[in-house]
């Protein structure tokens, strides 16, 4: 078995029959086999050397969904290097606090060089310069090809840097060896074997800069070696058909979204959209990332069952960066299992008790193969079954830890456990997922997940799918925690203020019992989120607090159209900016 992403890529290269197809706008794609990406990888690794790239230097990648992210990426591995993903900018009205927060990055992974798309380098001007790397900014055909000697590396070596995706505080830069990386490639394909002579195929919309879409799609391909075909992010958020159509027409056996993916596909796509397509190959859904809604799987698997598409199929999934990508996965081939628990045992005590009209949890599965996995209590002993507590993982994919961060990596990391951060509970030997210890709203003395209540007003007139935050604070001189919502509109007129508040918090009130005390309406696009397009709900508070979200009346029509089509239309004003 290979030892490194470079073997793995030797490996792969022996394939032309097999490899990566880019789709553009127009759905057109272009094909890049395994064995042609070998070989502009090791052209420019040639030029990266010729420009001083040494081994274990760190070079920070900038990119799209596109070829040349994939032969940088490996290009850099194949010097011996270190490529550390970041994500490209999406929103125009946020380039400053992108470039300060690109900057950050830069210096966490004391980049040496950084490696850009051409049409994202002028915009990455600042924090380049602020950052300062040796080796500056440039772009693969900056690079002077010709002969690479490629460094063997060890399966002990840095392989990549990965950010975590910084859901509850800034994005830590996360150390993967090179095993650690292979091993759970490796490991995802042996979860979901070839069968009945079908060989596995998948197609991805998710950012290459993500676990998920670099881990999780590009290289268990690569390991397999198979067929993967990648479709932009942002073409996906304009159109989100694209996505079951490149299924359907290629007839892929695996793909994965978060759970907010499914909801948008049946809120968006029409029934004329739905002619022709035909899901009956896809026989891995996955679903994780965020929180998994049951609701939402069974509204996609009855829109889609007609297409063909299987509601055993879905598999909800747990894993985080920290651990390379996967932890646990729901059985496969089987309808996915949930339950409901009675909110107060939850809240008050701790328990997981089955009730009838309590919360509805998926099951996300059980550890996969060499993972373990156990709930702790606040010392770090061992919980029974159905109690919650902190969730707690240790395998050969977790990372070594986090770069020039020791104190966090303490924080986190003992005796080669990895504190998630996430609260959770077992049953029945599969784990339930209840929150983020940081996010957990505590009113009157009782813990309460966030989610729920941000899922009780998602599909309320007036207020955009997926783009609420509850957060629960203290206010100077008060008594107790306040319960804050902070919900996206739908545009500059949304119901009156009062008319939206008051919706919400009946809306809050029937699903939780729980009694908002504030509801702050806001413009479209204002809640930050996370490079893999999370909520960041401490970042959300901090920005309330500070006064710098904005409210819906104060939203001029021009920045409201950008900010609503975010993705696609902006990244077309990115390039064409870009280009002068």
């Amino acid at each position: 078995m290979p030892d490194t992403l470079g073997e793995l890529l030797a490996r792969a290269s022996r394939r032309s029959d097999v490899g990566l197809r880019f789709l553009d706008r127009a759905e057109r794609p272009v094909f890049l086999s395994w064995s042609e990406l070998f070989a502009r990888a090791l052209e420019a690794c040639g030029g990266l050397q010729r420009a001083g790239v040494a081994a274990g230097d760190r070079v920070a990648l900038v990119y799209p969904t596109s070829a040349d992210f994939v032969v940088a990426f490996f290009a850099v591995s194949l010097a011996g290097a270190v490529p550390a993903p970041l994500y490209p900018p999406v929103r125009l009205h946020l380039l400053d606090q992108y470039g300060a927060r690109t900057a950050r990055m830069l210096a966490a992974v004391e980049a040496r060089l950084v490696l850009a798309d051409a049409r994202l380098r002028p915009v990455l001007g600042a924090a380049v310069a602020a950052a300062r790397p040796p080796l500056g900014c440039r772009t693969l055909a900056e690079l002077r090809g010709g002969p690479a000697a490629p460094r063997p590396g060890h399966r002990s070596d840095l392989a990549m840097i990965q950010f975590s995706s910084g859901t509850t505080v800034e994005p830590k830069p996360v150390a993967l060896s090179h095993h650690a990386v292979v091993h759970q490639a490796a490991t995802l394909n042996r979860h979901w074997p070839d069968r009945d002579g079908v060989v596995n195929s998948g197609v991805s919309w998710l950012p290459l800069y993500h676990d998920m879409g670099l881990v999780g799609c590009v290289l268990t391909a690569l390991e397999r070696p198979g067929d993967l075909t990648l479709i932009p992010p942002e073409l996906f958020l304009a159109r989100p058909a694209v996505w079951l159509r490149a299924i359907s027409r290629y007839r892929a056996t695996i793909s994965v979204a978060p759970n907010f993916a499914y909801s948008l596909c049946v809120d968006r796509i029409t029934d004329d959209q739905l002619e022709g397509l035909d899901l009956s190959s896809w026989r891995v859904a996955l679903c994780g990332a965020e929180p998994v809604v049951p609701r939402v799987l069974r509204r996609f698997a009855a829109r889609f069952g007609p297409c063909g598409f299987r509601e055993r199929a879905l598999t909800p999934v747990y894993g985080l960066s920290e651990a390379t990508l996967a932890v646990t996965f729901a059985d496969l081939d089987r309808v996915f299992t949930s339950r409901r628990f009675d909110r107060v045992a939850l809240s008050r005590d701790g328990r997981a008790v089955v009730a009838d009209d309590g919360p509805e949890l998926a099951s996300v599965g059980r550890p996969l193969d060499g993972v373990e996995l156990r709930v702790a209590d606040r010392d770090g002993i061992e919980l029974p079954e159905g109690r919650v507590g902190a969730v707690r993982v240790r395998g050969e994919s977790v990372m070594e830890g986090y770069v020039g961060r020791p104190d966090a990596t303490r924080e986190v990391l003992r005796d080669g456990w990895l504190d998630t951060g996430d609260l959770g509970f077992i049953v029945d030997g599969e784990l339930y997922l209840t929150g983020r210890a940081k996010d957990v709203l505590i009113l009157r003395g009782r813990s309460h997940s966030p989610t729920e209540v941000e899922a009780a007003v998602d599909h309320l007139e007036g207020v955009r799918t997926g783009c609420s935050v509850a957060v629960s604070w203290l206010p100077e001189g008060a008594d107790g925690e306040t319960l804050l919502l902070l919900v996206e509109t739908t545009g500059p007129t949304p119901p009156a203020g009062n008319d939206l508040a008051a919706a919400c918090r009946a809306a809050v009130r029937r699903a939780t019992g729980l009694e908002v005390d504030q509801v702050e309406p806001l413009a479209p696009g204002t809640l930050p989120r996370t490079s893999s397009g999370k909520l960041r709900r401490g970042e959300s508070l901090r920005r309330y607090l500070a006064g710098e979200l904005v409210r819906p009346e104060r939203m001029t029509l021009p920045r409201l159209a950008r900010t609503a089509l975010r993705g696609a239309i902006d990244i077309a004003r990115v390039n064409r900016r870009a280009r002068g």
